[in-house]
């Protein structure tokens, strides 16, 4: 896959160099709090590395978040999920370094990662979830244009407490209104 090339960062590939950066992040209970329980707290070396194989391999769709100038890994933005005959996938995002969260990194991503879906995968359909006490992310993808559309009650166990996953999705026919790009 090409690379995506915004103001601040690039998408790129995966690279193997890419495995002690996912390693700082992944076994840090305030990062993953935050994502799905494909990435439970603790992952040994070996698990991240399967990750990182398949990241690496030429179906994966997705892309390391780096500095646009030096390519030094931020994070990673995926389509975890694609379904070629609805037409939609599901996105997954993560700012592995919390000194580069709330600088406007992921909503670049998100709008790159938009954009390759509608044009270049052809999608009708974006999808995502994330807790309801990501507050930072549910900004995020409502000012991109997302809307919420469903809550799965109580889903995940976290702080002493169960918490609700809230789902969201964007149109293709949202997205060309909110960008006339497309």
């Amino acid at each position: 896959m090409s690379r995506k090339y915004g103001n601040k960062i690039m998408l790129r590939e995966y690279k193997q160099d890419d495995l002690n950066n996912i390693m700082a992040w992944i076994n840090d209970p305030e990062t993953v709090k935050f994502l799905s329980d494909t990435f439970l707290y603790p992952q040994s070396k070996s698990q991240v590395q399967g990750f990182l194989d398949q990241a690496m391999s030429k179906d994966w769709k997705g892309f390391v978040i780096s500095d646009r100038e030096t390519g030094d890994y931020i994070g990673q933005i995926d389509y975890i999920k694609i379904d070629h005959k609805n037409r939609y996938g599901e996105i997954a995002l993560v700012i592995g370094d919390p000194n580069n969260r709330s600088k406007g990194i992921g909503r670049e991503a998100m709008e790159l990662m938009i954009n390759f879906g509608f044009e270049q995968l052809n999608l009708n359909r974006i999808e995502l979830s994330c807790y309801d006490y990501n507050k930072r992310a549910i900004k995020l993808y409502k000012n991109l244009g997302f809307k919420e559309e469903g809550v799965r009650r109580k889903r995940r166990y976290y702080n002493n407490k169960y918490n609700d996953e809230l789902k969201f999705s964007l149109l293709r026919e949202e997205w060309k209104e909110i960008n006339d790009d497309l």
